[in-house]
């Protein structure tokens, strides 16, 4: 895959990439969520561009498309940074800190949940449960799960996408 952003695409590539995207997941029963995920995976986020495409293909309205691709909250609407931080907000996590571990990386980062830092280094996201409940608070760094977070480990994952 190819991982080019859509925006720097010609809508006609945007088209084919798409349909290609389509053909590989449209034999799959309940083919949308493997589709938009191919799609994000393509592009680093889900153009919308790609929706209408979507839609003819798996003979849908754009407007059922559209649904499914804004109600879950992985299908980034925008390219993502270089690295994607992902802070666990569930409950066991938030029993043990992770509201105070949110205020400080968005603090070191200088950016809140769904935003990407200007100089595009990281992408901060929420995620509700990542399976690490006896670690809380835990955390996904570029797809690694991070652990019992506190101020240092912080401080670690901050220098971390910052270089």
């Amino acid at each position: 895959m190819s991982m080019q952003h859509a925006s720097t695409q010609a809508p006609a590539d945007v088209a084919a990439r798409t349909a290609m995207v389509v053909d590989e997941h449209g034999a799959l029963e309940g083919p949308l969520l493997p589709i938009l995920h191919g799609i994000q995976e393509e592009f680093g986020y889900v153009p919308v561009e790609a929706l209408p495409v979507i839609a003819d293909k798996l003979n849908l309205s754009r407007a059922e498309v559209h649904g499914v691709a804004t109600f879950y909250h992985d299908y980034r609407k925008h390219p993502a940074g270089r690295h994607v931080l992902k802070l666990c907000q569930a409950e066991a996590c938030q029993s043990m800190g992770s509201d105070q571990v949110a205020a400080m990386v968005k603090s070191a980062l200088g950016v809140g949940f769904h935003e990407t830092a200007a100089d595009g280094s990281v992408t901060l996201e929420p995620v509700y449960c990542l399976g690490l409940c006896a670690c809380a608070p835990a955390a996904m760094l570029d797809g690694a799960v991070i652990g019992r977070i506190d101020a240092d480990v912080v401080d670690e994952i901050v220098a971390g996408v910052r270089s």
